[in-house]
């Protein structure tokens, strides 16, 4: 037990926290009450949430403590929502603050502007967000952070993540799933995840859910997670003081006996890994009571509990009573430094959990060791003339890139690894599984490199995770399904973007997802897992961090994942497909053409290095069959006609360069799609996205898009593509319909045309597949 000189410094701290955290929401001026405070000195708008502060600073506080008393490298993860002030109070006092804000130094000028800043136009926001030294966690969002502690934890062997909880963020969906990360955590290779589930009984406005069931409930339900429970209750700081550092102790001690049992002796068995449940007053140290209702301890407390304090004499006088109840004079000097009984608590340079290199993973980021893709791809003699499934051939390519790095490369999905052909991963590792294992089960075992779990949440909390410490990974997912994850891609996009800005934060590997089992390819599931509207998504997001890729064949694949391993703060997309797939070009012009993103295909084209009559563009593995397939009838049935073929694998290619890095120049645009020719183009997504594109260019009012018109069933795949009109025949009668030269044989080829969707769709009545003739049509070898 702690004497009382031991528990000194860390009331000091809480204090000094507590005063900074309730100082940055309210106060622009006389930071440390040398004054009275008067109307003046507060902000005219007050923003941020002091109900979960105090919790916060105290974890803290004590966390503290054990870093120092055991030498531990540990980071800090904050997940009740906008617990901004205690975060940036903690750095301050730390000093990790005015180390990468020399402005706002340890003294009085620096904590005036800390607390002008906050939540203020110009300054910081209200939540715990990338411009917070120690932070690997957006806590704008809630039901992350147990996620995003066990990815930073994956991987790092001597790293303990403490992660606070919300009661509130514990009823999210992500973070109940959350819970069964320990079930992926190998003592041996990881480090260790601590949770601390902080019950302080309310949300915004209603009670919290794990905070109103019987205790012993509680206990069982976190019991049945796999884990230890420590309870610390009360309202009594001199009684949690103690009640803390004993349960942290408890905590630690068997983290640490849990690492060297695995670590020296070989011990297997899924442990039961310790966390904490602190109960405390929401609001607590703050008003009891305001204008005769209660505050502390209630939900009134979850965000400014004095929210009158301009226009309202009594409550500025109560303001000024709560923050000198911390008794300020005493925290620090005469200069507004923190004074040494505050600073006898916290930990050293990089073990202060504001300066853990680990939070700004790239002061730790190691390239990969990559193989040459180009041992990896298919010899293409003449295109559209052989197959290959493109995930397949990338899975070899994958194999090898896990084999060569073991420490810090992951795969995750929701179980769909082999489904998405990407089995040969497993030639070299397991799933990861620190659960039961039964004869059946094949490729399981604690210390693999691929993690799949039916969450997309996990999948992707435990990577954004493990990218944001410092390594590198890829998503793999069902294309319909990753919309589950829009919300966190969208926070994950904005961390990047606002991270650019900030000069102190280190670059960070990519987070690369692999869309496959895509729209056109799962007329076997339905409608149900039809749908490639996670482009738009990602295509509303600032350009400086999102990439779209839609290589059409194996090679370009290979050539496109391979680019996107390399690369550094960006959110990659690349959809490809799984089944097998025509091979357009050779491994050099796959090269070529990934390098352009968008290029003529001079092979397929009939104009010959003059002006065409008409361009058929193309973006995605299916638009790319049906478009060449579509070339192929055009050249038959009019050899005349002067056809342009562009295919697009960067989709940012067709933005202007004023718009996106990878954006064409207005010059270089009209030169591959002409201004005044008619422009046919077959997206793998849905049409209106590629007119958000281009809607500026000038030939934008010649452009016809084709593309997925939300229709869908189970049914064939050439069914798939006429059911939204981006079929061969459907493209030829689009070149008829626009191209007015063509002259005589116009009326009868487009009835043919519609003819021939009808028998193809009667023969997928008849015989449940589609006619032979065109599953199975290859591009002409000779003209």
């Amino acid at each position: 037990m702690l004497t009382d000189e031991e528990i000194r410094p860390i009331d000091a701290w809480w204090r000094a926290a507590n005063y900074l955290s309730a100082g940055q929401i309210y106060l622009r001026a006389n930071p440390l009450l040398r004054e009275p405070l008067r109307r003046e000195d507060v902000k005219p708008r007050l923003l941020g949430h002091w109900g979960t502060s105090p919790g916060l600073n105290f974890c803290y506080a004590h966390l503290n403590r054990v870093i120092t008393a055991r030498d531990l490298d540990m980071i800090y993860i904050m997940g009740p929502g906008h617990g901004g002030p205690a975060a940036v109070a903690n750095a301050w006092l730390e000093g990790t603050y005015s180390e990468v804000y020399p402005h706002v130094s340890q003294d009085t000028a620096g904590m005036a502007r800390l607390f002008r800043q906050f939540s203020y136009p110009g300054g910081i926001p209200s939540h715990v967000a990338p411009e917070t030294p120690g932070s690997i966690h957006e806590g704008g969002e809630l039901g992350y952070s147990l996620a995003h502690a066990y990815g930073a934890a994956f991987d790092n062997p001597d790293l303990i993540v403490a992660c606070i909880i919300g009661d509130g963020e514990a009823e999210t969906g992500p973070l109940a799933a959350s819970w069964h990360s320990n079930k992926f955590l190998d003592p041996a290779k990881d480090g260790a995840v601590l949770p601390i589930l902080h019950l302080n009984g309310y949300k915004i406005a209603n009670p919290t859910v794990l905070a109103r069931i019987p205790e012993r409930e509680l206990e069982a339900l976190l019991e049945g997670y796999g884990h230890h429970p420590i309870i610390v209750s009360g309202d009594d700081p001199a009684v949690m003081h103690r009640r803390m550092a004993e349960a942290l102790d408890e905590a630690i001690g068997e983290i640490l006996a849990i690492r060297r049992q695995v670590r020296e002796t070989g011990a297997t068995g899924r442990p039961r890994w310790p966390m904490i449940v602190l109960r405390t007053p929401k609001g607590w140290t703050g008003p009891k009571e305001v204008d005769g209702l209660p505050v502390e301890g209630t939900w009134r407390a979850h965000q400014v509990p004095l929210a009158g304090v301009r226009d309202n004499p009594a409550h500025l006088a109560e303001l000024e009573a709560w923050l000198r109840s911390y008794r300020p004079e005493e925290l620090f000097d005469a200069d507004g430094r923190p004074v040494a009984g505050v600073l006898a608590a916290p930990p050293a340079g990089d073990r202060r959990m504001s300066a853990n290199p680990h939070a700004n993973g790239g002061l730790l980021l190691r390239d990969l060791e990559l193989p040459d893709f180009r041992a990896y791809t298919v010899a293409v003699d003449a295109p559209g003339t052989k197959s290959t499934e493109p995930t397949r051939a990338l899975g070899a390519y994958l194999r090898d890139v896990v084999a060569a790095n073991r420490e810090n490369f992951r795969i995750t999905g929701p179980d769909e690894t082999a489904s998405n052909r990407l089995s040969a991963v497993f030639e070299v590792t397991d799933r990861v599984w620190a659960a039961d294992v039964l004869k059946v089960d094949e490729h399981l075992g604690p210390h693999g490199q691929v993690m799949e779990v039916l969450s997309e949440h996990l999948c992707q909390g435990w990577l954004e995770g493990y990218l944001l410490t410092g390594r590198h990974g890829l998503f793999n997912s069902y294309e319909a399904f990753i919309h589950i994850v829009d919300a966190m891609f969208n926070q994950h996009a904005k961390w990047l973007e606002t991270t650019r800005k900030i000069p102190w934060r280190r670059p960070v590997a990519s987070l690369n997802y692999l869309l496959s089992s895509h729209v056109w390819r799962q007329d076997h599931n339905g409608f149900t897992h039809q749908d490639p509207g996670f482009l738009d998504v990602v295509m509303n997001k600032k350009p400086e961090v999102v990439r779209v890729y839609l290589p059409p064949d194996a090679n370009t694949l290979l050539s496109t994942m391979d680019h996107c391993l390399r690369s550094r703060d960006y959110v990659n997309v690349v959809v490809a497909g799984k089944q097998p797939a025509l091979d357009w070009l050779s491994p050099e012009d796959a090269i070529l053409h990934c390098t352009r993103g968008i290029g003529i295909w001079e092979w397929a084209s009939t104009d010959k290095g003059t002006d065409p009559d008409v361009v058929l563009a193309c973006a995605g593995d299916i638009p790319t069959l049906e478009t060449l397939a579509a070339v192929d009838l055009l050249r038959r049935y009019f050899p005349g006609l002067r056809v342009r073929v562009v295919n697009v694998v960067d989709l940012m290619r067709l933005q202007p360069d004023t718009e996106h890095p990878h954006g064409l120049s207005d010059r270089e645009y009209d030169a591959i799609f002409t201004v005044d020719r008619p422009v046919i183009f077959a997206f793998h997504g849905y049409p209106y996205l590629i007119h958000r594109l281009t809607y500026r260019r000038t030939g934008h009012h010649h452009l016809h898009v084709r593309g997925y018109k939300e229709e869908g069933t189970t049914t064939t795949p050439f069914d798939m593509v006429m059911l939204n009109d981006l079929d061969r025949f459907h493209l030829v009668m689009d070149v008829i319909d626009r191209v007015p030269s063509l002259g005589g044989r116009v009326a009868n080829v487009r009835q043919e045309m519609a003819d021939a969707r009808l028998r193809a769709r009667a023969y997928t009545r008849e015989h449940g597949e589609d006619d032979p003739e065109i599953s199975g049509w290859t591009w002409p070898t000779t003209d």
